[in-house]
């Protein structure tokens, strides 16, 4: 294995997140009203530690055609799966666990810097995360990244949310981030698409991935890590779906 291969672990502060989002007393103390689906804002405990987080419940997802019901929650965990394999560290620390509403999706809130600029910050070609998060969506196959899923932080760091969405058999890639097309991937984005592979084969993608996709989109999955690697360019837009997620923000 080569140390551009090497798999990222979890940090301290990470798997601390994590455990506190799989075993800590959740306490609903509202909801996102703006969400398409139950989004609920939540309080959660354990131990002394203590944080904030947002719990989507299968129950409350809305059918969509194009998806199979019940399965938005687990996209999200996949997405994270995704993100933390490839070291690009964009979705926030994700769960799948029983909730008050029933077994849902459990992801760390993130404050967002209420300083930046989204929509310019939605326009850069210099940010890094931002180029990073493009090669995310593109592995993932994201038919829904808007400006208002851009979560930056004081320091610099970019993350993303709302991933329910993705991993679709079909080129379903819907993005506002589109301002890379054709360009070839920086080096650092070949190596965490590497990872990915290597994560497919032997590490714990093999086995995470299939617990939230089906076969079908792991394989769809596998495909499209294998072609960024091979052609080394983000993708187009498609030419049979809207290029862009509506409304975009």
């Amino acid at each position: 294995m080569t140390d551009t291969a090497a798999r990222p672990e979890a940090s301290d502060g990470e798997q601390a997140a994590l455990d506190l989002l799989t075993h800590g007393a959740l306490e609903v103390e509202g909801r996102l009203v703006d969400a398409s689906n139950a989004t609920l804002f939540c309080g959660i405990s354990s131990g002394g530690a203590e944080a904030q987080c947002v719990y989507k419940p299968v129950a409350g997802e809305r059918p969509l055609w194009d998806f199979p019901d019940g399965t938005l929650a687990g996209r999200e965990v996949a997405a994270y799966a995704i993100s933390k394999a490839a070291g690009w560290n964009i979705v926030p620390p994700t769960v799948m666990r029983d909730g008050p509403f029933g077994p849902g999706m459990v992801q760390l809130w993130v404050d967002a810097d209420p300083e930046t600029d989204l929509i310019a910050l939605s326009r850069s070609t210099t940010h890094p995360g931002l180029r990073e998060m493009t090669v995310l969506d593109a592995v993932i196959n994201n038919a829904d990244r808007k400006i208002g899923h851009l979560l930056p932080v004081p320091g610099g760091h970019l993350y993303g949310c709302d991933h329910g969405v993705c991993f679709s058999e079909d080129y379903k890639l819907r993005t506002v981030l589109w301002q890379w097309r054709g360009d070839q991937l920086p080096e650092s984005s070949v190596e965490a698409l590497c990872r990915l592979q290597e994560g497919l084969v032997d590490g714990a993608l093999a086995s995470e991935l299939p617990r939230h996709l089906t076969g079908p989109e792991v394989s769809a999955t596998w495909d499209r890590i294998n072609q960024l690697i091979d052609n080394r360019i983000h993708p187009f837009p498609p030419d049979d779906w809207p290029a862009i997620p509506w409304p975009p923000y």
